[in-house]
Order: C-alpha cells, then sequence, then structure tokens
C-alpha cells in the first residue's frame, strides 16, 4: 500500500486545510491537494491526501471512509497511479480551421 490517498464526495466548500486537520489525527500528513476545475477554479469534488507513510495512510482510510466533513459523507481509500503517457484526458482536440470536413 502507498501512502497517497483519494478522498472523494468533498463538498465545493472543503478546502485543503480542512483535508490537513482532519488526517492529521492519523498522522503527519505530507501533501494535500484539492482538484479544482481549470476554467472555473471550483473545487472538483474530489483530491488527495499524502500521508507520511504507509501505516498512517491505512489508519486514515479505515478512519475516515464514510465520515462527514462539511456536511458530506467522504469516499476514502487508496489513491490509484495515473495511466502513463497521460495528457489531461478529456475528449481529443481538433483544429477546427484544418479541418476539410
Amino acid at each position: 500500500m502507498g501512502n497517497r490517498i483519494y478522498v472523494g464526495n468533498l463538498s465545493f466548500h472543503t478546502g485543503e486545510q480542512s483535508l490537513v486537520d482532519a488526517f492529521a489525527q492519523f498522522g503527519d500528513v505530507s501533501e494535500v491537494k484539492v482538484v479544482t476545475d481549470r476554467e472555473t477554479g471550483r473545487s472538483r469534488g474530489f483530491g488527495f491526501v499524502t500521508m507520511a507513510d504507509a501505516d498512517s495512510a491505512r489508519r486514515a482510510i479505515e478512519g475516515m471512509n464514510g465520515t462527514m466533513v462539511d456536511g458530506r459523507s467522504l469516499r476514502v481509500n487508496e489513491a490509484e497511479e495515473r495511466p502513463q503517457g497521460g495528457g489531461g484526458g478529456g475528449r481529443p482536440r481538433s483544429n477546427s480551421s484544418n479541418s476539410r470536413w
């Protein structure tokens, strides 16, 4: 098990400091990132918490999954690694000025 935790079902009002405060009871929090929309800057409703060690991460997953933070029941589990070769995901871009269609 790694040290990186996925935290889903976040309130749009939950900030990174709220997650630090909530997860610190399980060990040292190394990093917190609430994922935001690039255009609006608004939370996308999920984030990641990195704990200092795997044991702290395991305890945090067990202790935080299903708990209420800012009125929302969190979904907490081990973060999956990103697929390699990534570039932003989403739909393919097209350049309409070069399109013949």
